[in-house]
């Protein structure tokens, strides 16, 4: 049963993450430079919460389905899960550090840049998620 739920998870863990990439960040980036970052930086607070936890719960739930079952493909899905936090913490990471420090009435084309490539490396993170889902889907057959 842990394994339904580790594909529930990184169902819902993939389906924000594409939301984020293809209807949330081509929206911002239609705004001007202040109200892009004054949208991105509540916005990132709380996709950090629910993608980060999405992550570690399908992670622990497909290692726990691994275990009982003994088809370690549950643990590859997990494993892709679960790579989003090193890849934030290390690729992500410092583009964040830079928007969250940066005021919003400073604003400009250099934060526009840093918004622009922040949503390239989200990217990234929603083929993990789909990753993850493909594996999920598989060990289960």
């Amino acid at each position: 049963m842990f394994g339904v739920f580790a594909l529930v998870t990184a169902a819902l863990f993939t389906g924000a993450a594409v939301y984020v990439s293809w209807a949330e960040q081509p929206a911002r980036l239609g705004l001007d430079d202040s109200a892009m970052l004054a949208q991105w930086k509540p916005s990132y607070d709380r996709g950090l919460q629910m993608q980060a936890s999405l992550a570690v719960i399908g992670f622990v739930l497909g290692t726990l389905e691994a275990i009982v079952t003994e088809r370690w493909i549950w643990f590859a899905g997990a494993l892709a899960l679960v790579a989003n936090w090193p890849f934030t913490l290390f690729v992500i990471m410092p583009v964040n550090k830079k928007l969250k420090a940066t005021p919003i009435e400073l604003a400009g084309p250099q934060t526009r840049a840093l918004v622009e490539r922040w949503g390239t490396l989200h990217g990234i993170r929603s083929a993990l998620g789909a990753l993850s889902v493909g594996l999920f889907l598989w060990a289960s057959i």
